[in-house]
């Protein structure tokens, strides 16, 4: 859908033994430490007394998260804690979770595309259903959804029930571009964009293996993806969208593109390498990369939102993916009380505000927003200024690797524009891999 800016279930009668507030140290201790009779009976703590939790983050986020975690210590000094933490990317987290949810981190940061998939699969805490334990920190889960924008609240909930706090938004991408070779004005559509890199002896880098990032174009176009119930994905994309637009041009513009001199194909995962290489003028990227961006260019760094692209006679609008990052509670946590405690303590104002300016991710807690230094962020402007068009994209598992398969083919030259038949033959065959019931 498109979008503006701004389960194992716990069973309800055991809210209160989860955590009923401050009582004494031993009293508190218990109540936090209970779960659902589904959790493994093991022990809650370790011989020392103190609570054993697991934490996951991206690889990026450790010295954030070390950080995070000394200060939820130090907030809850009456308690010791075994807290451990481990590298785990968001945008793998679902896959590795679902190996083994029961083994999985107590807390881990996952994307919001993919809260369908872990609900289903029963591996999120109901926070409504646990919201009691926030007692301990002062508030009601109801001051977490008023604290932040109501959109990654949205992306939290499914079926009316929130089962993730929100810790960062624009997760999404846009352009960063060196204006000493490329102008504002030149990076406003691909044509002008591509023609002054090559006139400048760069490249324009971009990630087409990859659906998150090939889907800005179908979507610009007016194409749409969309999840069912069971999992699977909807797909339009090898028909004709609402705009007018057959998805075959699509294809072809794509394929003008990635067969300029002047474009570069970026392997999914190396866009950071190819910036920090020197190579291009101009690079599609998130917020992740606004500090090295402004390290290679310098006083030459900007940020604009994603071009324009030629359809026959129109200039038609990339409109980017876009979502959330969310900080997750596991179902099995054996310590579920204190697990929903330090979950909102990265989630939270304080936390958000020390998450962008160490790594530049835009918060989404609404008095964060409101810090002068993410105001006048040039990436951060970049990334809301795509805040009406970009899109929140909701696929099932089996988008990917079919997304990938046919992004790779566009990157190698593998079809051609003028192959109508091939074309449509590939638009087919990608919905159709997509689209497929589930194993």
């Amino acid at each position: 859908m498109r979008k503006k800016l701004i389960s194992m279930l716990l069973c309800a009668t055991m809210v209160a033994t989860v955590f009923t507030g401050c009582g004494s140290s031993d009293d508190t201790d218990d109540k936090a430490s209970s779960g659902t009779s589904e959790q493994k009976d093991s022990g809650d703590k370790d011989a020392s007394g103190s609570i054993k939790l697991t934490l996951w983050g991206a690889e990026g986020d450790q010295d954030f998260l070390k950080d995070i975690v000394s200060k939820f210590e130090s907030t809850y000094s009456d308690q010791k804690f075994d807290i451990s933490i481990g590298v785990e990317s968001e945008s793998s987290a679902k896959d590795t979770v679902l190996t083994d949810i029961e083994a999985a981190a107590d807390v881990y940061s996952f994307a919001s595309d993919q809260i369908s998939d872990l609900v289903r699969a029963g591996a999120l805490a109901n926070l409504d259903d646990v919201s009691e334990v926030l007692t301990k920190a002062n508030k009601k889960l109801d001051d977490v959804k008023s604290a932040n924008v109501p959109d990654s609240i949205e992306a939290a909930t499914v079926d009316g029930k929130m089962y993730a706090f929100p810790t960062s938004g624009a997760n999404t991408y846009f352009l960063y571009y060196d204006k000493s070779k490329i102008s504002e004005k030149d990076a406003a559509n691909w044509d002008t964009l591509l023609a002054a890199a090559k006139k400048s002896g760069k490249k324009v880098g971009m990630t087409l293996n990859s659906g998150w990032y090939l889907a800005s174009f179908f979507y610009g176009a007016g194409f749409t993806t969309g999840l069912n119930a069971d999992g699977t994905t909807t797909m339009d994309w090898n028909g004709t969208s609402p705009d007018g637009i057959k998805g075959t041009d699509v294809v072809k513009s794509m394929l003008d593109i990635a067969s300029n001199p002047a474009f570069m194909a970026v392997t999914d995962g190396k866009l950071s390498d190819t910036l920090k290489s020197g190579s291009c003028s101009a690079i599609i990227s998130g917020t992740w990369d606004a500090g090295l961006a402004s390290e290679v260019w310098g006083k030459n760094y900007a940020a604009i939102k994603l071009p324009t692209f030629t359809v026959g006679d129109k200039q038609v609008q990339m409109h980017p993916a876009y979502g959330y990052k969310l900080e997750a509670v596991n179902a099995y946590s054996e310590n579920m009380g204190w697990a929903v405690l330090l979950a909102e303590f990265i989630a939270n104002e304080e936390s958000q505000t020390k998450h962008f300016e160490l790594a530049e991710q835009v918060p989404t807690n609404v008095k964060a927003l409101e810090v002068d230094a993410i105001k006048k962020n040039i990436a951060v402007a970049a990334a809301t200024s795509q805040a009406d068009f970009g899109v929140i994209q909701e696929v099932g598992g089996k988008y990917w690797d079919p997304a990938k398969t046919f992004g790779e083919m566009i990157a190698k030259g593998k079809l051609k524009a003028k192959d109508d038949a091939g074309i449509q033959k590939a638009l087919d065959n990608l919905v159709a891999g997509v689209t497929a019931a589930l194993d």
